[in-house]
C-alpha cells in the first residue's frame, strides 16, 4: 500500500508531465503559427500592391519605378545584369574571397525564395545612361533588394541580402526610400525584424545602416556572439526589431 508521501510525489509527477506537455504543445502549435506567417508572407505575387505611394521615387533628380520579382523567375538579362551590378559593388569589400562569395551568391539569387524589389529608370528620365545596364521592355534597370521571409533564432524576419543600386542613383535618397519599403512590407507581413549583413570594409554601408537608418549590431552578430573570435570576421549582423520578442532575441 502507498504512503501519504508517495501519492503526493506521484501527483507532483502527474502535475509535472501536464506542464510539460501543454508547454510542449503550445510552442508546437506557435511553430506551426510562425512557419505559415512566412510561408503566406513568402507566397505574395505583389508585395508592392499594398504600398503604392512606393511604386515610384522622384527626388533628386531621380526618376524610376519599382516593380516585385522572384529569383526562380528572372529572366536570363535580368540574371546576368544582377551578377554584373553585385560584382561592381561588392568585389572590393570582399577582397580576396569575393570569388568562393561569388559562386555562393549565384545560387542564392535565383532561388525560389528569393524575393525581389526592380528598380526601373523611368521612360524620359534624366537619370545618367549605364554601360552597365540591362535593358528591358519595362525600361533600364538600375538597381534592386534581393530579400528573404526566413526565421532567425525562432523570430520571423526579413532578411535583405542584397541592396544594390547603379553609382548614378546612389546618394540620393533612393536606399532610404527602398528600406523603409523593406520595414513596410515586413510590418505588414508580422515579421519580427529586418535583419541584414554588412562587410565591415564597407563603410559607406555600415555608416548608411546604423546612422542614418539606426539599425543596431544584433547579438547574433560575430562581435557580440563572441568579441575575440567576431575580431576575425568581415562582417556584422544588424536588425531593427518591431516588437519586444525580436528585440530580446536579436538586440539585447
Amino acid at each position: 500500500m502507498e504512503s501519504r508521501k508517495e501519492k503526493k510525489l506521484k501527483r507532483k509527477q502527474f502535475v509535472g508531465n501536464e506542464i510539460n506537455i501543454n508547454v510542449n504543445l503550445q510552442m508546437l502549435e506557435k511553430k506551426k503559427a510562425i512557419d505559415e506567417l512566412i510561408k503566406a508572407a513568402s507566397a505574395q505575387n505583389d508585395p508592392l500592391a499594398s504600398f503604392s505611394p512606393f511604386r515610384s521615387y522622384n527626388t533628386n533628380g531621380v526618376s524610376v519605378y519599382l516593380d516585385s520579382g522572384r529569383g526562380n523567375k528572372l529572366s536570363s538579362s535580368l540574371k546576368q545584369y544582377i551578377q554584373q551590378l553585385l560584382k561592381v559593388n561588392m568585389e572590393g569589400p570582399y577582397g580576396s574571397e569575393w570569388p568562393a562569395e561569388e559562386k555562393l551568391k549565384r545560387r542564392e539569387m535565383v532561388s525560389s525564395e528569393a524575393c525581389y524589389i526592380l528598380v526601373y529608370q523611368a521612360p524620359n528620365s534624366n537619370t545618367k545612361e549605364m554601360s552597365t545596364g540591362s535593358c528591358t521592355n519595362e525600361g533600364r534597370i538600375v538597381g534592386f533588394v534581393h530579400y528573404r521571409f526566413t526565421l532567425e533564432e525562432e523570430i520571423p524576419v526579413v532578411y535583405v541580402y542584397e541592396l544594390q543600386l547603379q553609382s548614378c542613383v546612389q546618394g540620393k535618397g533612393l536606399g532610404k526610400f527602398l528600406m523603409q519599403l523593406i520595414e513596410l512590407i515586413a510590418r505588414k507581413s508580422q515579421m519580427g525584424a529586418v535583419v541584414l549583413t554588412v562587410q565591415k570594409a564597407n563603410l559607406l554601408a555600415m555608416n548608411f545602416y546604423i546612422n542614418k537608418l539606426r539599425y543596431a549590431i544584433s547579438s547574433i552578430s560575430p562581435s557580440n556572439v563572441d568579441p575575440l573570435t567576431g575580431l576575425e570576421k568581415n562582417y556584422e549582423i544588424l536588425c531593427k526589431v518591431f516588437n519586444a520578442e525580436a528585440k530580446s532575441a536579436l538586440e539585447e
